[in-house]
Protein backbone atom coordinates (compact mmCIF):
# COMPACT_ATOMS: atom_id res chain seq x y z
CA UNK A 1 0.00 0.00 0.00
CA UNK A 2 1.59 3.38 -1.03
CA UNK A 3 1.29 6.12 1.37
CA UNK A 4 0.63 9.67 0.53
CA UNK A 5 2.79 12.56 1.92
CA UNK A 6 3.25 12.48 5.68
CA UNK A 7 1.34 9.35 6.26
CA UNK A 8 3.74 7.08 7.97
CA UNK A 9 7.43 7.50 9.42
CA UNK A 10 10.34 4.82 8.70
CA UNK A 11 12.79 5.15 11.30
CA UNK A 12 16.27 3.30 11.61
CA UNK A 13 18.64 3.46 14.81
CA UNK A 14 22.12 1.80 14.29
CA UNK A 15 24.39 1.30 17.85
CA UNK A 16 27.66 -0.35 18.01
CA UNK A 17 28.39 -3.23 20.09
CA UNK A 18 30.97 -3.06 22.70
CA UNK A 19 32.76 -4.13 25.45
CA UNK A 20 31.19 -3.41 28.60
CA UNK A 21 34.19 -2.46 30.56
CA UNK A 22 36.67 -1.86 28.00
CA UNK A 23 34.27 -0.26 24.88
CA UNK A 24 36.40 -2.48 22.37
CA UNK A 25 34.22 -3.09 19.29
CA UNK A 26 32.59 -6.40 19.99
CA UNK A 27 31.86 -8.33 16.14
CA UNK A 28 29.08 -9.92 17.71
CA UNK A 29 25.72 -9.01 15.39
CA UNK A 30 25.59 -12.38 13.75
CA UNK A 31 25.25 -14.27 17.23
CA UNK A 32 22.81 -11.82 18.78
CA UNK A 33 20.72 -12.16 16.04
CA UNK A 34 21.12 -15.83 15.47
CA UNK A 35 19.78 -16.11 19.36
CA UNK A 36 17.10 -14.29 18.57
CA UNK A 37 15.46 -15.43 15.75
CA UNK A 38 17.32 -19.53 15.96
CA UNK A 39 18.82 -19.28 13.01
CA UNK A 40 21.65 -17.28 11.24
CA UNK A 41 19.75 -14.45 9.32
CA UNK A 42 20.33 -10.50 8.18
CA UNK A 43 17.11 -9.14 10.10
CA UNK A 44 14.55 -10.41 12.32
CA UNK A 45 11.05 -9.14 14.09
CA UNK A 46 11.46 -7.80 17.72
CA UNK A 47 7.39 -6.79 17.93
CA UNK A 48 7.21 -3.37 16.50
CA UNK A 49 10.87 -3.17 15.84
CA UNK A 50 13.18 -5.32 13.68
CA UNK A 51 16.63 -5.75 14.42
CA UNK A 52 18.90 -5.90 11.08
CA UNK A 53 22.46 -6.21 10.14
CA UNK A 54 24.59 -3.74 8.91
CA UNK A 55 27.70 -3.57 6.84
CA UNK A 56 29.70 -3.80 10.13
CA UNK A 57 29.95 -6.84 12.18
CA UNK A 58 30.04 -4.71 15.24
CA UNK A 59 26.91 -2.62 13.87
CA UNK A 60 23.16 -3.57 14.17
CA UNK A 61 20.10 -1.67 13.60
CA UNK A 62 17.01 -1.06 15.43
CA UNK A 63 13.91 -0.08 13.26
CA UNK A 64 10.38 0.49 12.39
CA UNK A 65 8.72 -2.63 11.58
CA UNK A 66 7.02 -1.45 8.40
CA UNK A 67 6.17 2.71 8.24
CA UNK A 68 4.83 3.86 11.53
CA UNK A 69 1.72 5.90 11.50
CA UNK A 70 2.61 8.14 14.67
CA UNK A 71 6.18 9.19 15.89
CA UNK A 72 4.65 9.56 19.25
CA UNK A 73 4.56 6.07 20.69
CA UNK A 74 7.91 5.25 19.11
CA UNK A 75 10.43 6.11 21.48
CA UNK A 76 8.95 3.87 24.36
CA UNK A 77 9.01 1.12 21.72
CA UNK A 78 12.53 2.35 20.58
CA UNK A 79 13.40 2.28 24.56
CA UNK A 80 12.16 -1.19 25.41
CA UNK A 81 14.14 -2.78 21.90
CA UNK A 82 17.28 -0.99 23.20
CA UNK A 83 17.12 -2.68 26.72
CA UNK A 84 16.35 -5.92 25.43
CA UNK A 85 19.28 -6.08 23.45
CA UNK A 86 21.60 -4.69 25.77
CA UNK A 87 20.16 -7.53 28.18
CA UNK A 88 21.17 -10.11 25.61
CA UNK A 89 24.35 -8.54 25.16
CA UNK A 90 25.03 -8.36 28.76
CA UNK A 91 25.57 -12.22 28.86
CA UNK A 92 28.24 -11.98 26.09
CA UNK A 93 29.99 -9.01 28.32
CA UNK A 94 28.88 -6.54 25.59
CA UNK A 95 26.99 -3.48 25.59
CA UNK A 96 25.49 -0.60 22.83
CA UNK A 97 27.14 2.21 22.27
CA UNK A 98 25.83 5.46 21.10
CA UNK A 99 26.54 8.42 19.26
CA UNK A 100 27.67 8.58 15.82
CA UNK A 101 31.15 7.33 15.54
CA UNK A 102 33.13 5.38 18.14
CA UNK A 103 35.82 7.72 19.74
CA UNK A 104 38.82 5.77 20.18
CA UNK A 105 38.76 2.50 17.53
CA UNK A 106 41.19 2.47 14.81
CA UNK A 107 39.10 1.51 11.42
CA UNK A 108 41.36 -1.52 10.94
CA UNK A 109 39.18 -2.93 13.76
CA UNK A 110 36.53 -3.75 11.82
CA UNK A 111 35.35 -6.89 10.59
CA UNK A 112 32.70 -6.85 7.76
CA UNK A 113 29.25 -9.00 7.72
CA UNK A 114 30.25 -12.29 6.34
CA UNK A 115 27.13 -14.08 5.46
CA UNK A 116 23.91 -13.31 3.51
CA UNK A 117 24.82 -10.27 1.37
CA UNK A 118 27.94 -10.74 1.78
CA UNK A 119 28.91 -10.16 -2.03
CA UNK A 120 27.31 -6.99 -2.09
CA UNK A 121 29.74 -6.02 1.21
CA UNK A 122 32.48 -7.50 -0.42
CA UNK A 123 31.93 -5.16 -3.79
CA UNK A 124 32.10 -2.26 -1.98
CA UNK A 125 34.99 -3.15 0.03
CA UNK A 126 36.98 -4.01 -3.45
CA UNK A 127 35.58 -1.02 -5.08
CA UNK A 128 36.07 1.73 -2.01
CA UNK A 129 38.08 -0.15 0.40
CA UNK A 130 35.93 -0.02 3.35
CA UNK A 131 38.52 -0.14 6.78
CA UNK A 132 37.52 3.42 6.90
CA UNK A 133 35.79 5.54 9.60
CA UNK A 134 33.21 6.26 6.84
CA UNK A 135 32.51 3.18 6.61
CA UNK A 136 32.82 0.71 9.90
CA UNK A 137 33.33 3.45 12.62
CA UNK A 138 29.24 4.90 11.92
CA UNK A 139 26.20 4.93 13.33
CA UNK A 140 23.30 7.57 12.07
CA UNK A 141 19.42 7.75 12.38
CA UNK A 142 17.71 7.75 8.95
CA UNK A 143 14.30 8.81 8.64
CA UNK A 144 12.28 7.98 5.96
CA UNK A 145 9.15 10.07 4.35
CA UNK A 146 6.57 8.53 2.04
CA UNK A 147 5.28 10.09 -1.21
CA UNK A 148 2.74 8.88 -3.38
CA UNK A 149 3.51 9.79 -7.52
CA UNK A 150 5.31 12.41 -8.77
CA UNK A 151 3.77 15.42 -7.88
CA UNK A 152 4.09 14.43 -4.26
CA UNK A 153 7.65 13.47 -4.82
CA UNK A 154 8.67 16.80 -6.40
CA UNK A 155 7.42 18.50 -3.14
CA UNK A 156 9.03 16.21 -0.44
CA UNK A 157 11.91 16.34 -2.29
CA UNK A 158 12.22 20.43 -2.46
CA UNK A 159 11.61 20.70 0.92
CA UNK A 160 14.06 17.90 1.89
CA UNK A 161 16.51 19.53 -0.32
CA UNK A 162 16.23 23.08 1.70
CA UNK A 163 16.14 21.50 5.50
CA UNK A 164 19.15 19.03 5.02
CA UNK A 165 22.04 21.03 4.96
CA UNK A 166 21.11 22.60 8.90
CA UNK A 167 20.33 19.25 10.02
CA UNK A 168 23.76 18.99 11.81
CA UNK A 169 23.23 21.35 13.87
CA UNK A 170 20.47 19.51 15.24
CA UNK A 171 22.31 16.33 15.89
CA UNK A 172 26.04 16.12 15.38
CA UNK A 173 27.09 14.19 18.21
CA UNK A 174 30.73 12.61 16.88
CA UNK A 175 33.40 15.13 17.87
CA UNK A 176 35.58 13.01 19.01
CA UNK A 177 37.81 10.02 16.72
CA UNK A 178 40.94 7.66 17.23
CA UNK A 179 41.25 9.11 20.87
CA UNK A 180 41.45 12.97 20.04
CA UNK A 181 39.12 15.99 19.44
CA UNK A 182 37.88 16.59 16.26
CA UNK A 183 38.29 20.07 14.85
CA UNK A 184 34.67 19.68 13.41
CA UNK A 185 31.54 19.04 14.96
CA UNK A 186 30.33 15.80 13.11
CA UNK A 187 33.54 13.98 12.32
CA UNK A 188 30.85 11.30 10.94
CA UNK A 189 29.50 13.58 8.44
CA UNK A 190 32.98 14.69 7.66
CA UNK A 191 34.56 11.64 6.73
CA UNK A 192 31.07 10.34 5.06
CA UNK A 193 31.84 13.16 2.14
CA UNK A 194 34.72 11.80 1.18
CA UNK A 195 33.75 7.85 1.29
CA UNK A 196 33.33 7.70 -2.27
CA UNK A 197 35.57 10.12 -3.92
CA UNK A 198 37.03 7.37 -6.80
CA UNK A 199 33.39 7.60 -8.09
CA UNK A 200 31.98 11.45 -7.13
CA UNK A 201 28.96 10.31 -8.89
CA UNK A 202 27.56 8.07 -5.95
CA UNK A 203 27.39 10.97 -3.65
CA UNK A 204 27.34 13.96 -5.56
CA UNK A 205 27.60 17.06 -3.62
CA UNK A 206 25.20 15.13 -0.28
CA UNK A 207 22.45 17.24 -1.07
CA UNK A 208 20.64 16.32 -3.81
CA UNK A 209 19.99 17.62 -7.13
CA UNK A 210 16.77 19.80 -7.66
CA UNK A 211 15.04 17.22 -9.59
CA UNK A 212 11.19 16.86 -9.35
CA UNK A 213 9.81 13.34 -10.72
CA UNK A 214 10.95 9.89 -10.87
CA UNK A 215 12.19 9.92 -14.46
CA UNK A 216 14.52 12.66 -14.15
CA UNK A 217 15.69 11.19 -11.31
CA UNK A 218 16.87 8.21 -12.50
CA UNK A 219 18.16 10.12 -15.84
CA UNK A 220 20.25 12.34 -13.81
CA UNK A 221 20.66 10.75 -10.67
CA UNK A 222 21.09 6.87 -11.09
CA UNK A 223 21.90 6.90 -14.53
CA UNK A 224 25.08 8.67 -13.72
CA UNK A 225 26.13 6.80 -10.84
CA UNK A 226 25.46 3.14 -12.60
CA UNK A 227 27.10 4.24 -15.30
CA UNK A 228 30.19 5.16 -13.63
CA UNK A 229 30.72 2.38 -11.53
CA UNK A 230 30.03 -0.78 -13.72
CA UNK A 231 33.96 -0.91 -14.65
CA UNK A 232 34.32 -1.68 -11.10
CA UNK A 233 31.36 -3.76 -10.43
CA UNK A 234 31.03 -6.02 -13.56
CA UNK A 235 28.75 -8.66 -11.69
CA UNK A 236 26.20 -5.78 -11.23
CA UNK A 237 26.61 -6.00 -7.66
CA UNK A 238 26.08 -2.16 -6.37
CA UNK A 239 24.08 -1.09 -8.94
CA UNK A 240 20.67 0.04 -7.33
CA UNK A 241 18.86 2.92 -6.01
CA UNK A 242 20.38 2.28 -2.37
CA UNK A 243 23.74 2.63 -3.26
CA UNK A 244 23.27 6.44 -3.61
CA UNK A 245 25.25 7.84 -0.82
CA UNK A 246 23.60 11.75 -1.24
CA UNK A 247 22.48 12.91 2.24
CA UNK A 248 18.59 12.52 1.10
CA UNK A 249 17.80 9.55 -1.46
CA UNK A 250 15.00 8.31 -3.29
CA UNK A 251 13.61 4.98 -2.36
CA UNK A 252 11.20 3.80 -5.70
CA UNK A 253 11.29 0.62 -4.05
CA UNK A 254 9.27 1.87 -1.34
CA UNK A 255 7.85 5.33 -2.61
CA UNK A 256 9.90 7.35 0.20
CA UNK A 257 12.73 9.79 0.42
CA UNK A 258 15.28 8.64 2.88
CA UNK A 259 17.14 11.07 5.52
CA UNK A 260 20.23 9.61 5.94
CA UNK A 261 22.78 12.81 7.65
CA UNK A 262 21.12 12.44 11.36
CA UNK A 263 23.91 11.32 13.65
CA UNK A 264 22.32 8.74 16.55
CA UNK A 265 21.75 10.55 20.03
CA UNK A 266 22.02 9.41 23.40
CA UNK A 267 18.76 8.24 23.47
CA UNK A 268 15.83 7.40 21.52
CA UNK A 269 13.77 10.18 22.18
CA UNK A 270 16.54 12.51 21.05
CA UNK A 271 16.66 10.49 17.74
CA UNK A 272 12.74 10.60 17.59
CA UNK A 273 12.49 14.47 19.07
CA UNK A 274 14.58 14.92 15.78
CA UNK A 275 12.76 13.47 13.60
CA UNK A 276 9.45 15.14 14.81
CA UNK A 277 11.13 18.79 14.48
CA UNK A 278 12.34 17.57 11.10
CA UNK A 279 9.51 15.98 9.46
CA UNK A 280 7.15 19.35 11.14
CA UNK A 281 9.73 21.62 9.52
CA UNK A 282 9.92 19.47 5.86
CA UNK A 283 5.60 19.61 6.37
CA UNK A 284 6.00 23.14 6.29
CA UNK A 285 7.85 23.94 3.45
CA UNK A 286 6.38 20.66 1.39
CA UNK A 287 2.91 22.76 2.73
CA UNK A 288 4.12 26.24 1.53
CA UNK A 289 3.63 27.82 4.54
CA UNK A 290 6.57 30.17 4.39
CA UNK A 291 7.37 30.68 0.10
CA UNK A 292 5.68 29.51 -2.70
CA UNK A 293 7.29 25.54 -4.14
CA UNK A 294 8.49 27.19 -6.70
CA UNK A 295 11.33 29.71 -4.46
CA UNK A 296 11.84 25.93 -2.69
CA UNK A 297 12.44 24.54 -6.60
CA UNK A 298 14.89 27.26 -7.35
CA UNK A 299 17.20 27.11 -4.64
CA UNK A 300 20.77 25.96 -6.21
CA UNK A 301 22.73 23.15 -5.28
CA UNK A 302 26.03 24.66 -5.06
CA UNK A 303 24.99 27.41 -2.18
CA UNK A 304 23.04 24.79 0.01
CA UNK A 305 25.84 22.00 -0.52
CA UNK A 306 29.04 24.78 0.68
CA UNK A 307 26.24 25.43 3.60
CA UNK A 308 26.58 21.83 4.34
CA UNK A 309 30.06 21.75 5.14
CA UNK A 310 30.15 24.86 7.17
CA UNK A 311 27.47 23.07 9.43
CA UNK A 312 29.25 20.03 9.56
CA UNK A 313 31.84 21.75 11.05
CA UNK A 314 30.09 24.47 13.36
CA UNK A 315 27.02 22.95 13.64
CA UNK A 316 25.05 24.91 15.69
CA UNK A 317 27.60 27.93 15.50
CA UNK A 318 27.45 28.16 12.19
CA UNK A 319 26.09 31.28 10.81
CA UNK A 320 23.42 31.47 7.67
CA UNK A 321 23.97 34.40 5.73
CA UNK A 322 21.85 32.51 2.38
CA UNK A 323 19.36 35.15 2.10
CA UNK A 324 16.78 32.86 0.02
CA UNK A 325 17.08 29.71 2.34
CA UNK A 326 16.31 32.12 5.10
CA UNK A 327 13.15 33.10 3.87
CA UNK A 328 12.09 29.92 2.60
CA UNK A 329 12.65 28.84 6.42
CA UNK A 330 10.21 31.86 7.53
CA UNK A 331 13.35 34.16 8.45
CA UNK A 332 13.27 37.65 7.53
CA UNK A 333 16.26 38.88 9.46
CA UNK A 334 19.70 39.78 8.74
CA UNK A 335 21.90 36.69 9.09
CA UNK A 336 21.47 34.47 11.64
CA UNK A 337 23.47 31.02 13.42
CA UNK A 338 21.78 27.93 12.75
CA UNK A 339 20.96 27.10 16.22
CA UNK A 340 18.72 30.39 16.41
CA UNK A 341 17.22 29.66 13.42
CA UNK A 342 16.24 25.79 14.44
CA UNK A 343 14.98 28.11 17.74
CA UNK A 344 12.54 30.16 15.46
CA UNK A 345 11.22 27.33 13.69
CA UNK A 346 11.09 25.52 17.11
CA UNK A 347 9.01 28.79 18.18
CA UNK A 348 6.69 28.67 14.93
CA UNK A 349 6.31 24.94 14.42
CA UNK A 350 5.35 24.14 17.96
CA UNK A 351 4.34 27.12 20.06
CA UNK A 352 4.00 26.85 23.81
CA UNK A 353 1.31 25.53 24.71
CA UNK A 354 -0.19 23.66 21.60
CA UNK A 355 -1.06 20.34 22.80
CA UNK A 356 -0.35 18.38 19.40
CA UNK A 357 3.43 17.81 20.22
CA UNK A 358 4.33 15.11 22.63
CA UNK A 359 6.02 16.16 26.03
CA UNK A 360 9.27 14.39 25.72
CA UNK A 361 9.61 15.54 22.37
CA UNK A 362 9.90 19.13 22.85
CA UNK A 363 11.57 18.42 26.30
CA UNK A 364 14.45 16.89 24.25
CA UNK A 365 14.45 19.58 21.74
CA UNK A 366 14.62 21.90 24.46
CA UNK A 367 17.98 20.26 25.30
CA UNK A 368 19.60 20.90 22.25
CA UNK A 369 18.50 23.79 21.45
CA UNK A 370 19.34 25.50 24.94
CA UNK A 371 22.37 23.37 25.66
CA UNK A 372 23.63 22.41 22.01
CA UNK A 373 24.01 19.34 20.22
CA UNK A 374 25.45 16.43 21.53
CA UNK A 375 28.85 16.90 19.60
CA UNK A 376 28.76 20.15 22.35
CA UNK A 377 27.70 19.12 25.26
CA UNK A 378 30.24 15.96 25.01
CA UNK A 379 33.05 18.51 24.20
CA UNK A 380 32.06 21.01 26.66
CA UNK A 381 32.54 17.76 29.27
CA UNK A 382 36.07 16.50 27.86
CA UNK A 383 37.90 20.11 27.36
CA UNK A 384 40.23 20.79 25.14
CA UNK A 385 42.77 18.07 25.84
CA UNK A 386 40.96 15.03 26.98
CA UNK A 387 42.86 12.08 28.27
CA UNK A 388 41.84 8.63 27.02
CA UNK A 389 40.41 7.83 30.41
CA UNK A 390 38.34 10.93 29.97
CA UNK A 391 37.17 9.88 26.70
CA UNK A 392 36.08 6.69 27.90
CA UNK A 393 34.11 7.98 31.24
CA UNK A 394 32.25 9.69 28.82
CA UNK A 395 30.88 7.21 26.39
CA UNK A 396 30.21 4.68 29.82
CA UNK A 397 28.35 7.51 30.47
CA UNK A 398 26.34 7.75 27.42
CA UNK A 399 26.10 3.98 27.40
CA UNK A 400 24.02 4.27 30.88
CA UNK A 401 21.85 7.26 28.96
CA UNK A 402 21.09 4.93 26.47
CA UNK A 403 19.45 2.14 28.50
CA UNK A 404 17.96 4.31 31.29
CA UNK A 405 16.66 6.91 28.52
CA UNK A 406 17.90 10.19 29.84
CA UNK A 407 19.79 13.08 28.34
CA UNK A 408 23.12 13.66 28.42
CA UNK A 409 23.90 16.92 30.50
CA UNK A 410 27.14 17.74 29.14
CA UNK A 411 29.05 20.27 31.79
Amino acid sequence: MTLGLFEGYGIELEYMIVDRDTLSIRPICDVLLREIAGAQVNEVEAGPLRLSNELALHVVELKTNGPAPDLAALPAAFAKGVIDVDDRLAAHGAMLLPGAMHPTMLPDEGVLWPHDNRPIYAAYDRVFGTQGHGWVNLQSCHVNLPFSGDEEFGRLHAAVRAVLPLLPALAASSPVFEGRLADVADMRLEVYRGNQRRIPSIIGKVVPEPVWTRADYEREVLAPMYRDIAPFDPDGELQDEWLNSRGAIARFDRDAIEIRVLDTQERPAADLAIAALVSAVTRALVEARFVPLAELQALATDPLADLFVAVVRGAETTVVDHVPLLRALGWDGPAVTAGELWGSLVAKLWPAGESGVPRRFRDAIAVIVGKGTLSRRIRGRLGDAPTRAAIDDVWHELAACLVEDRAFAGR
